[in-house]
């Protein structure tokens, strides 16, 4: 996978453009409410209302949260994304290659069935009983436990094609697992659609600082290993004769996309395509060295999530649609569309 270097003008405008979308989108998050857009609530909850009125509560409890939580779950998948692409040297790899996907998947079906069995046996109320034990900590756990075991049917992460064809055999296993659960626990089944279909819609402030602990931790490690994936590009005989220590390194960095796709999963579900498309468009539009992709493609993970927040909160408001769904559809209407374009080219 290979870059044409762009000028440092052109990666400029791009940095700028992500950063006017994201400010812009911040406000329309602000701005979006149930009965469609609402920015007199903004404006009376920044200048009129106080955070002790209802303007101020909705705004500063419920859409604030949601839209910077957006922005960041958006970023790390776009990370992962940038991360997996390089890693595999491969366009088409997305952050849910390593069974993080199918493992968080599993794990919180895993809780909502036992949740199931201990309401009816013990008579106890199940929504409480999963509230205490965490639907959120089972995701992040079980998508840590699903690289983990990928990692160890790979043997390590020494060659990268054997990682692949494990994490494809784990993903398989555990959604299988999870379909017998739900079959024997049906009412486990709307909880993991829900999950399955991605939603932004229980971010508070809580997720917030976790999301933003998680970037600020595996951006500046991936940017460090930027020139790894550099190297990658020319072939692992190249990367070896230029003294690199592949199997740590490539260690470090599926650890890395780990734990960004493990928080970006727990917190909002799966979310398909937006760490599968961020990297394309900034490639599309100034490719350059890993240093900047990474980071650009974080930027541009945060935009497209939350750009399509913002029209699950409004396109039938006062109804809403699962975010995971726009992003799907976005996604997949973006990549059939450049695989026709290059079909015809």
């Amino acid at each position: 996978m290979s870059f044409v270097p762009t000028a440092p003008g052109q990666r400029r405008q791009l940095g700028i453009a992500l950063a006017l979308l994201s400010l812009l989108l911040c406000v329309a998050g602000l701005a979006a409410g149930s009965e469609g857009w609402a920015l007199g609530d903004v404006i009376a909850a920044g200048f009129g209302g106080g955070s002790g009125s209802d303007a101020g509560l909705v705004v500063g409890q419920i859409r604030a949260p949601r839209t910077l939580g957006a922005w960041l779950t958006g970023a790390l998948l776009g990370l992962a994304g940038a991360v997996a692409q390089g890693l595999f040297r491969n366009p088409l790899a997305d952050p849910f290659l390593l069974g993080s996907a199918a493992g968080a998947s599993f794990a919180v079906t895993v809780v909502l069935a036992a949740g199931g069995v201990v309401a009816q046996s013990l008579g106890i109320d199940a929504a409480g009983w999963l509230a205490q034990l965490g639907l959120v900590g089972a995701a992040c756990v079980g998508a840590m436990g699903g690289v983990l075991l990928t990692l160890v049917l790979a043997r390590g992460a020494q060659q990268t094609t054997r990682l692949l064809l494990a994490g494809v055999v784990v993903g398989v296993v555990l959604s299988a697992l999870g379909d017998v659960l739900t079959t024997a626990a049906p009412e486990a089944l709307r909880g993991r659609q829900v999950f399955m279909l991605g939603s932004t819609g229980f971010l508070g402030w809580t997720s917030v600082a976790l999301l933003a602990l998680g970037l600020a931790a595996t951006a500046p490690l991936a940017w460090r290993l930027a020139r790894v994936l550099d190297a990658l590009t020319l072939g692992e005989d190249s990367a070896r004769s230029l003294g690199l220590a592949l199997p740590r390194l490539r260690m470090v960095l599926v650890a890395v996309l780990a734990l960004a796709t493990g928080l970006a999963v727990s917190q909002a579900g799966l979310v398909a395509f937006v760490g599968l498309v961020a990297p394309h468009l900034v490639r599309r539009f100034a490719p350059s060295p890993h240093g900047y992709t990474l980071l650009a493609s974080a930027a541009t993970g945060g935009v497209l999530l939350l750009a399509a927040d913002v029209l699950a909160r409004t396109l039938i408001a006062p109804q809403e649609l699962p975010v995971g769904v726009l992003t799907a559809l976005l996604g997949g209407s973006y990549l059939l569309w450049l695989l026709h374009r290059r079909g015809v080219a």
